[in-house]
C-alpha cells in the first residue's frame, strides 16, 4: 500500500465523493506526466490529456483550472498534513515535521518518487512554470501556517508560527530543487531534508 492509497483508507471522516475526486485527480495527473514524457509539456495539450485520461476535456477543466495548475497539484500535501496532525502532542513543531518526512518516506512508493521528481524537471524546466513556483511557495506557507497554528493552539498571524514555517520551508527548499538531479538516489534527497531540519532544530551556529 503506497503513503496515498495508506490516507485514503485513513480518512474517515472525508467523503466517498471526495475520495474519487481524489484519485481522478490524481490519474489525470499520473497521464499528464506520461505524455510531457514523451512529448513534451509544451507539445501536449489538454484535450490529448483528457483522451488519454478518458474524460473530456470539460471535465478536466472541473478539476483543473489549467495545464499550469495540474503540474502545480501535489496531492502530497494532505498527506504530510495528516501524518504531520497524528505526531505525538509532546512534540515540538520541527521534530514532528522530521518524524512526518520519516513516516512519509517509509511507505512512499517508487512511482511516487518518479512523479515527485518529474513535477521537479517540469517546474524549473520551463520558465511559465517556473514563475508559478513562487506562488505555490506562498501557498504552501498559508497552508502550513494554518496546520502548525492549529497544532499548536496559535492563530495562524502568531509571529513565531509564521517563523517556524518560513524556516522550515526555507531550509527544505535546496533538497528539493535538487531532487531532480539525483534520480538515481531519491533517498538522499529525503536525507537532505532532515539533515536540514536537524540543523534548524539544533539551532544554526553560522
Amino acid at each position: 500500500m503506497d503513503v496515498k492509497e495508506k490516507s485514503e483508507c485513513n480518512q474517515s471522516g472525508g467523503s466517498l465523493r471526495e475520495r474519487k475526486k481524489l484519485k481522478t485527480r490524481v490519474a489525470i495527473q499520473k497521464h499528464a506526466l506520461k505524455l510531457f514524457r514523451k512529448q513534451g509539456y509544451a507539445e501536449t495539450t489538454v484535450e490529448q490529456i483528457a483522451a488519454a485520461a478518458e474524460i473530456s476535456p470539460s471535465t478536466f477543466f472541473r478539476y483543473f483550472p489549467s495545464k499550469e495548475d495540474l503540474v502545480m497539484y501535489d496531492p502530497m500535501d494532505d498527506v504530510t498534513i495528516e501524518v504531520f496532525l497524528k505526531q505525538p502532542p509532546g512534540l515540538k513543531v520541527i521534530a514532528a515535521f522530521r518524524a512526518t518526512l520519516r513516516e512519509i518516506y517509509a511507505h512512499i512508493s517508487e512511482e511516487e518518487i518518479a512523479g515527485i521528481q518529474e513535477k521537479a524537471k517540469i517546474m524549473y524546466g520551463v520558465p511559465e512554470l517556473r514563475s508559478r513556483a513562487m506562488d505555490e511557495m506562498i501557498r504552501s506557507f498559508e497552508l502550513f501556517t494554518k496546520v502548525i497554528a492549529e497544532r499548536v493552539g496559535r492563530p495562524d498571524t502568531d509571529l513565531e508560527v509564521q517563523a517556524t514555517v518560513g524556516a522550515i520551508l526555507g531550509v527544505m527548499m535546496p533538497s528539493y530543487m535538487n531532487m531532480f538531479d539525483i534520480q538515481d538516489s531519491p533517498e538522499k534527497a529525503f536525507k537532505q531534508m532532515d539533515d536540514a531540519l536537524g540543523l534548524l532544530e539544533n539551532g544554526l551556529n553560522l
